[in-house]
């Protein structure tokens, strides 16, 4: 199995016809960046419309992404378990129509002149909870649609489209809120989930999936492998907690920034959307990085100082003050930075994750790590506003922002900060008492 590392050593060069000539990579290429575009979209759309349609304070703005979000604490690990099982396809056009539905039915209701935030919590909700489902099945479909050897040049076009939906989904998503009316900028997102299942829908190739046993799956034994896995490994036990303490400090971040761009620098959608969509430009550099760097001064090195820079530049944001002709450039270069240095920390730990699993627990070790690590967001959303309306929305920046240090001190007190050029091996920092591969059971 390649490395991300690898991979992304081959993303903007490797050859790409034969994938492109098959019909059916073309349109899931297609789909999955129309999903991506009106997720990242909606990520934007729907806080905006709160803060500057509905006027919603900082606990109601905390509530509605943390509805968004509740579904990766809720639904992630049975997600990983159930997609293993049916047909990508299948899962990915269900997914994206009810995306689809639940977005125009918050257009109707904007039209009808009864968009309030509980429909947006409702939108929120739905759309959260289907893109579990999408994104774990997106991600398993490449390998079940090509072959062993494009798998490269297949998640370097896939991984391409999704850095370019960073930058367009929000960027259009802020500039639609503040130029036209909210059911509009709604209807955008609603319309590329409908793009996406009309592209994935037309899939015709039959997909190989694990054979199912005679007996039901033991979901939760499954489940508890994964878990026991995680926890028990020194590596895998550090990058969950990292992990953790990033996402659940960025989250309450994130909701006092929304507040803060418009309300404290006095910035349009359009702008806010922009500033945002800088992370990514600076994601594609740090991908480009990514295949370089660890190889040449350590992966231990570059986990701990990408980590500090990436995290440490936020910092800067709560001493902006002036005019949006000085704050609007800085921001822009803030999230590029962000962008570069954060996306060089997840292919980096995504390298150092793969190099460490068996097999045949891959599957359930990316899940543990996306439930340790993005579980938590929920709560940090609704700390974040609570800490707005307590604290002011300064203070509450600089100090959201200053708890995301505590990733990079986590990694740089482990044996993280300590691996060498060359990637760990399966049998490096096991966890005792337990043999790999692990059997399905």
């Amino acid at each position: 199995m390649p490395s991300a590392s690898s991979a992304v050593s081959d993303f903007g060069r490797t050859d790409l016809p034969s994938l492109w000539r098959d019909g059916d990579f073309r349109r899931l290429w297609v789909g999955q960046t129309a999903s991506q575009l009106g997720e990242h979209g909606s990520l934007v759309i729907l806080p905006l419309i709160a803060v500057l349609t509905l006027d919603a304070d900082a606990d109601q703005l905390g509530v509605l992404r943390a509805a968004g979000q509740a579904p990766l604490l809720l639904l992630s690990l049975f997600v990983g378990a159930w997609v293993d099982r049916w047909q990508t396809r299948t899962v990915m056009v269900l997914a994206d129509l009810g995306r689809a539905l639940a977005l125009g039915g918050a257009v109707v209701t904007g039209l009808l002149g009864g968009l309030g935030l509980p429909a947006l919590l409702l939108a929120a909700l739905a759309v959260g909870s289907l893109s579990v489902f999408f994104d774990v099945a997106y991600q398993a479909s490449l390998v079940r649609l090509v072959t062993r050897d494009q798998l490269v040049q297949g998640n370097s076009a896939l991984e391409g489209s999704r850095s370019a939906a960073q930058i367009g989904g929000p960027a259009l998503g802020g500039a639609l809120v503040s130029l036209l009316s909210a059911p509009i900028a709604a209807a955008s997102s609603a319309l590329f989930f409908a793009l996406s299942f009309l592209s994935i829908r037309r899939i015709r190739r039959r997909e190989s999936i694990p054979e199912r046993s005679k007996r039901p799956p033991r979901v939760w034994r499954r489940i508890h492998e994964g878990l026991r896995f995680v926890v028990g490994h020194t590596l895998l036990r550090t990058v969950g907690l990292a992990s953790a303490a990033f996402q659940f400090s960025f989250a309450a971040m994130m909701t006092v920034y929304l507040l803060f761009l418009p309300r404290e620098l006095h910035l349009s959608g359009t702008a806010v959307g922009l500033a945002l969509a800088a992370t990514g430009p600076g994601a594609l550099l740090g991908s480009l990085l990514a295949a370089r760097l660890p190889s040449r001064f350590g992966y231990g090195v570059v986990l701990v100082s990408a980590a500090a820079l990436g995290d440490g530049v936020l910092l800067c944001v709560p001493v902006l003050h002036g005019p949006s002709a000085v704050t609007f450039p800085a921001l822009v270069a803030v999230n590029f930075v962000f962008g570069t240095f954060g996306q060089l920390v997840n292919v980096t730990v995504m390298a150092v994750r793969q190099a460490v699993t068996p097999d045949r627990m891959q599957g359930r070790v990316a899940a543990t790590i996306t439930f340790v690590g993005m579980g938590l967001t929920p709560f940090g959303s609704l700390l974040g506003g609570f800490l707005a309306g307590e604290w002011g929305l300064r203070t509450s920046l600089l100090v959201t922002a200053g708890g995301m240090m505590l990733s990079p001190v986590l990694m740089a007190l482990s044996p993280l900060a300590r691996l060498g050029r060359a990637l760990p091996d399966i049998g490096q920092a096991r966890p005792a008492g337990l043999n790999c591969p692990f059997s399905e059971g």
